[in-house]
């Protein structure tokens, strides 16, 4: 049965905000050092013809999206036109109801639809349905915050029988663990504090000797050192290769000797899912334990060794797991890849808005139902695509507070967010400070934002 409260899209105008990284950062084999954000606004209707705007935007990080040989102008392209597709179809998508119904029957009816016409009519390598994700993602986001806007109330108090017309059990397998429980049972009480990690990139420079001269020279620090001291960092992310044990090794050991002298508590390493083989992860973990025991107990957790694509990979990690919490991240697209990767040995789930809010609250409740662990990573996110970001981590109850690398590769890109936004943009003694975002939707504060927009790329609808 519909709710009252239930909205359709009328229009959509997109808009895309070029952005330069003062640091190269190192996706796999491929290095960032720009990136498109896609930002799009949306307008709402409800039954009774009231109407309100709402605002999303994702990088287009075609590296982390789309490894291939195709040039990155070219992935980029097809992403952004990929892009101007969803906008003219969400409008004429049709549908009314609450954003996670809407975001969950565009995916299931339309989503894979649409990019299967998209790569039918482009030669090369097809676009991945990751990438597909993350184009829908910033529409997906519009919408949740103009339905909040409309009802005057926060995007995360949205989840609730009050406004949903339909249970989790219709989402969610099996049906009877999910019949008459909803999204807001799963949701923990908002945290205005988020411990915050850092992300040592593998070109990242953290010790004075690798310093080639090239380095920026502005306000923000370079070495690792620096960083921790200047943000009273306290959670250490270390991007590995994946391919190249001994280095990976000694990096580890590297950052983490550093980590205690400057009093750091915690660390995770990701490994660019490069790896094929467990024993390749459980050798360093147990050469850590045996050689290097204070920095093994800070290892809180590792994440997505292994390949993007688990159906095609469905290697048994239990080796890995047994030694630490092993989430996963870029494999898991939805809930339903949660479920595989539990039933594969994986502990734990990284949410990230770039793959969709609707995803991303989905995957947090089958998780939480089955005794996984959760995590809030970053798509290093600028501007508004911060915002929305945070405030999932600050409901997930995660396993420890919320990656945030916007202001290490690009924190001039967000200045006019921060101005509003301090604490949201500038992490200070270890945490991120959520107090200023309130009110109803994202909290974004739009009006109070100094940022002057681009043309539409495209508007669509009435």
């Amino acid at each position: 049965m519909p709710s009252p409260t239930d909205i359709r899209v009328d229009d959509a105008r997109l808009f895309y905000l070029p952005v330069e990284t003062r640091m190269p950062l190192k996706f796999g084999a491929q290095i960032l050092t720009h990136v498109v954000c896609a930002r799009v606004c949306v307008r709402v209707e409800d039954s009774i013809g009231r109407s309100a705007e709402g605002w999303g935007e994702t990088p287009l990080s075609v590296a982390w999206v789309w490894p291939s040989e195709l040039s990155w102008e070219a992935r980029e392209t097809r992403m952004r036109d990929f892009c101007e597709r969803l906008a003219a179809e969400v409008c004429s998508f049709g549908e009314t109801a609450h954003p996670l119904e809407l975001g969950h029957h565009f995916q299931n009816q339309r989503l894979d639809a649409l990019l299967a016409e998209h790569n039918a009519a482009h030669a090369g390598d097809p676009m991945p349905h990751l990438a597909a994700l993350v184009c829908h993602s910033l529409f997906d986001l519009a919408i949740y915050d103009a339905f909040g806007t409309l009802h005057g109330v926060p995007v995360f108090d949205t989840f609730t029988p009050d406004f949903l017309a339909s249970d989790l059990a219709t989402f969610l397998e099996p049906a009877d663990r999910f019949a008459n429980r909803w999204p807001s049972d799963f949701l923990t009480q908002r945290r205005d504090r988020l411990p915050v990690w850092h992300l040592v990139g593998g070109l990242d420079p953290i010790d004075p000797s690798e310093l080639t001269g090239a380095e920026p020279a502005d306000e923000y620090p370079v070495l690792l050192r620096d960083w921790i001291r200047a943000d009273g960092l306290r959670c250490l992310k270390i991007k590995l290769r994946g391919n190249d044990a001994a280095w990976d090794y000694d990096r580890i050991v590297r950052v983490g000797r550093i980590a205690i002298e400057e009093g750091a508590d915690w660390l995770t390493t990701d490994f660019n899912c490069t790896v094929t083989d467990p024993l390749y992860v459980t050798e360093i973990l147990d050469h850590l334990l045996a050689d290097e025991p204070r920095i093994s107990g800070m290892l809180l957790y590792v994440e997505q060794p292994f390949p993007y694509d688990l159906e095609a990979h469905r290697i048994d990690v239990r080796s890995v797991s047994a030694r630490k919490p092993l989430f996963l991240d870029e494999s898991a697209h939805d809930w339903k890849f949660a479920r595989l990767g539990r039933e594969l040995g994986w502990t734990g789930v990284a949410l990230k808005t770039c793959k969709t809010l609707t995803g991303a609250i989905l995957s947090l409740c089958w998780a939480r139902a089955h005794g996984m662990t959760l995590m809030v990573q970053d798509l290093t996110n600028p501007m508004l695509a911060q915002i929305p970001h945070v405030l999932l981590a600050a409901h997930a109850g995660t396993i420890m507070g919320v990656e945030s690398n916007g202001m290490q590769f690009y924190p001039a890109a967000s200045e006019p967010e921060s101005r509003v936004h301090p604490g949201v943009f500038r992490r200070r003694n270890g945490v991120l400070d959520l107090s200023t975002i309130r009110g109803p939707g994202f909290g974004y504060h739009i009006p109070e934002i100094d940022r002057t927009l681009p043309a539409p790329a495209a508007s669509f609808g009435a």
